[in-house]
């Protein structure tokens, strides 16, 4: 899901600090290990599992599922995993191929007449790992303001046809841009093929053979006793923030889990596509497993040395590369307050999940998990929590510092007189649909329509930008709206980007051409 890129692209910094007598780690050290995490990332709560040899080793959970209940987390306490759904999703694909109900390169329109891309060669070669891969051609996140943030009223319909009003910004299959969209047409496509919806077919050939038994995926959830409240600490303080509803997103990031659940996926996919007493019982092929674990999309290789990477890329909703000499299997998901990563080691039979509830728990489940890995791949310890601490301030001063000069200046031009109503009308994108700017106590606004969460006051930023202060605040998503005008100085398009450089690239107002439609 939606997924800051800084983040993927800036969690090996080195910093220096303390270190532990390293060897492969007890349960009593991960414990200690993220009861400092949970301090100094400030995150409320945690659930970590380790499995090992065919063993659960480790299963625990870690301070609250809710800040204001203080009900603490156990191993089955729920948290949504996001991005970790992609690969059911891929799994659930794969069962179907070998049930002959598809082919990995069938052709998307053989099962979707109606999908279409940019362009008439990629919409007649569109096949189904194409969904899968994030090779599409298209923008990180492109169309992601569909459900980001949620309470929109797009539908799967709105998805199957967006993608022909988007600009590519690279060749077909040649370039990796992360990519939510396409994982829902992939939903869709299980969804034709089995005759049953998205989440039932998962829910009833993934997640029920595997015994999963509190693990559900989107509106199937209905126990909510033991789920963990979404938080934020962007105030300085822990506060629950409201729960997301992923909507018609599913198959991009709909599963509710937990750790001791997760533990029984993780075991499946170590002992590829085999589960159950004695592992008699295949949920896929040995061929599919090479598969999904095979790279489709070339990555750039990790250039920390003390790794010593040699390959990394992206399978079938896996990301795979080798660290000193062991393969490496991972996959992680963010939504407001849930952040979760599976990392596997096959060669090691090692598996390890960790489930957070506030918006920094990336930091904690980076550095906590690489120190469990670490241990196992017989490094010494690298000071994880404090080196994601330290990127982490970096980073959010960068941030503040570029937000605190926008809403300065916006101070400095208040004196600054514009005629509203040059900029007052409807405005439409053909993907997007319609939003207005209106005047409301004398100060310019602005409301999506099929958004309705995106609405707030514009403030005057230069002569054509208005900076907009969203009443959503749960993220960090204010944005600018830069106006086109005509040769009366009526404004007549907008475009718009978000302020901060840190913004979630799920936000992509970038890829807005609205178009003024009032006459």
């Amino acid at each position: 899901m939606g997924k800051k890129a800084t983040l993927l692209t800036s969690l090996f910094l080195i910093c220096l600090a303390p270190s532990l007598t390293f060897a492969q780690l007890s349960s009593q050290q991960i414990d200690s290990l993220v009861a400092v995490a949970l301090v100094k990332f400030k995150v409320a709560g945690a659930a970590v599992a380790v499995v090992k040899d065919g063993k659960v080793i480790h299963s625990k959970g870690y301070g609250f599922a809710d800040i204001d209940s203080k009900k603490a987390v156990n191993e089955n306490t729920n948290f949504q995993i996001a991005s970790n759904t992609k690969a059911f999703t891929t799994t659930a694909l794969a069962i179907l191929e070998e049930e002959g109900k598809l082919k990995w390169t069938d052709k998307v329109i053989d099962h979707i007449p109606e999908f279409k891309m940019y362009n008439d060669y990629v919409t007649q070669n569109f096949n189904i790992q194409d969904l899968l891969t994030h090779r599409s051609g298209l923008a990180l996140g492109a169309g992601d303001l569909m459900f980001f943030p949620d309470g929109s009223d797009f539908t799967i319909n709105d998805v199957l046809i967006c993608f022909q009003y988007f600009k590519p910004v690279s060749a077909f299959r040649t370039q990796f841009d992360y990519d939510n969209l396409l994982y829902m047409v992939a939903g869709e496509v299980i969804a034709r093929a089995s005759g049953m919806s998205y989440e039932l077919f998962v829910q009833k050939r993934i997640i029920e053979p595997l015994q999963m038994n509190n693990t559900f995926v989107g509106y199937l959830q209905k126990d909510k006793s033991n789920l963990a409240s979404p938080h934020s600490s962007a105030s300085g303080s822990i506060k629950t923030i409201d729960s997301y509803d992923i909507g018609m997103a599913d198959a991009a990031g709909g599963i509710f889990s937990n750790v001791a659940d997760m533990s029984k996926w993780m075991l499946l996919h170590l002992n590829k596509g085999k589960y159950g007493i004695d592992l008699k019982s295949p949920l896929f092929s040995l061929k599919n497993h090479h598969e999904m674990w095979r790279i489709h999309t070339v990555l750039e290789t990790n250039d920390n040395p003390r790794y010593n990477s040699h390959f990394n890329g992206y399978g079938l909703g896996w990301v795979l590369t080798d660290v000193v000499g062991k393969f490496e299997v991972s996959i992680t998901g963010a939504l407001p307050g849930m952040l979760s990563i599976v990392t596997m080691y096959p060669d090691l039979n090692l598996g390890i999940v960790i489930l957070t509830n506030t918006e920094n728990g990336a930091g904690l489940f980076y550095s906590i998990s690489n120190t469990i890995a670490d241990s196992y791949l017989g490094l010494d310890d690298y000071a994880w929590i404090d080196k994601m601490v330290a990127w982490r301030n970096d980073d959010k001063n960068e941030e503040d510092s570029v937000t605190k000069k926008t809403w300065e200046q916006v101070e400095l031009t208040k004196k600054n007189k514009v005629k509203n109503e040059n900029f007052i009308g409807i405005y439409a994108d053909k993907w997007f649909g319609k939003v207005e700017v209106f005047e409301k106590n004398k100060q310019l606004w602005i409301k999506c329509y099929r958004s309705p969460k995106l609405n707030g006051p514009m403030a005057l930023y230069n002569a054509n930008t208005f900076a907009i202060k969203w009443e959503y605040q749960v993220m960090n998503c204010d944005a600018f709206a830069l106006f086109s005008f005509d040769e009366t100085g009526k404004a007549q398009g907008i475009k718009m980007k978000g302020i901060s450089p840190n913004i979630d690239f799920s936000f992509d107002f970038q890829d807005l051409e609205l178009k003024r439609i009032d006459k």
